[in-house]
């Protein structure tokens, strides 16, 4: 039983990992079923039997990118020990190192944020995309709220814009890594890229 559900999990993947080559090189819009399934090297009923439609399957490859980055800020949050901003350097670093350890991760990544066409019945993936932005950003901001109630941050500093300009700051990043991987290493500079936002913040508080 075991090894059917360990079996079955490995086709699934398989699916994701065709889904991601084929629309990252043809676009979403004329990547149909059948190719993926040829990719996959597996039945077409197969990738039905995990995947209804290909919006599904469009939807699964974006939750395998994001809810781990907003697990990742959840559980930073419940390691905060003195200082969460020293904390949120250290989310933020580890999340940019990721993409260029994690080649999977990467390849989605860059699917998402340099090829992705949002027209047509992929509208409404859209739409619920954006709820995961609103929860990213929900997460985020309670690590600027935890500094301001510890006098991190003066009482009057909005939150929120903090929040804002930090996703940006983050998304600006991965955008400049993923158009050219060789140009520099998050490994090497992640750390430091980070801290002259977030450790500004502090100096200019």
């Amino acid at each position: 039983m075991r090894k059917t559900k360990e079996d079955a999990d490995a086709t699934k993947q398989a699916i994701l990992d065709a889904a991601i080559l084929l629309f990252s090189e043809h676009g979403v819009a004329k990547t149909s079923l059948e190719k993926i399934a040829k990719q996959a090297n597996v039945t077409r009923g197969a990738v039905y039997w995990h995947f209804a439609s290909k919006q599904e399957i469009f939807e699964a490859l974006h939750d395998q990118l994001h809810s781990p980055f907003i697990q990742t800020i959840v559980d930073g949050l419940e390691n905060i020990t003195s200082n969460p901003i020293e904390q949120l350097q250290k989310v933020c670093t580890d999340i940019l190192i990721d993409l260029e350890i994690n080649e999977a991760k990467r390849k989605i990544a860059t699917l998402f944020l340099l090829r992705c066409d949002y027209s047509g019945e992929f509208a409404e993936s859209k739409a619920r995309f954006n709820a995961k932005k609103a929860q990213k950003h929900a997460s985020l901001s309670k690590y600027f709220s935890k500094a301001i109630e510890q006098g991190i941050f003066s009482k009057d500093t909005d939150s929120t814009i903090l929040t804002i300009g930090l996703s940006a700051y983050l998304r600006g990043l991965a955008v400049e890594y993923l158009e050219d991987p060789s140009a520099f290493s998050m490994q090497r500079k992640a750390a430091r890229l980070i801290q002259m936002y977030l450790g500004n913040l502090q100096c200019n508080k």
